[in-house]
């Protein structure tokens, strides 16, 4: 199995599972209503996450979609954002990587765009 095969994304809200392994936030805002003994991370990845700038432009509209994950792809070569990046694939190639978000709707999220990006680097 690939270090890539152990990557998946899941709500923060969700309840932590023995497979989830390094459980990750990447969202620039903590979660409402969660506390962090609930939230059982590993880390909190702030500097992963889009930009306030992005996300309200984006505002979780689809159609923008496809417009701020490109955008957002270009955040993420940002110095700050590349030294996150490494991170995550430095816990990805150590066991399960969870890469965890407040946000509901995962394959319309910055976490979808996160993931692939991860998986094309591993």
């Amino acid at each position: 199995m690939s270090a890539g095969d152990a990557l998946r994304a899941r709500r923060v809200y969700e309840p932590p599972e023995p497979a989830d392994g390094a459980r990750v936030l990447v969202d620039r805002l903590w979660p409402r209503g969660l506390s962090k003994a609930d939230a059982q991370l590993t880390e909190w990845c702030k500097d992963v996450a889009p930009s306030t700038e992005l996300r309200r432009w984006y505002g979780h509209e689809g159609e923008r979609f496809e417009g701020f994950a490109e955008r957002y792809r270009a955040e993420l070569s940002q110095e700050a954002a590349r030294r996150a990046l490494e991170r995550l694939r430095e816990l990805a190639e150590e066991g399960p990587l969870t890469l965890l978000t407040a946000t509901k709707e995962l394959s319309a999220s910055h976490v979808a765009v996160l993931t692939e990006v991860l998986r094309e680097g591993l």
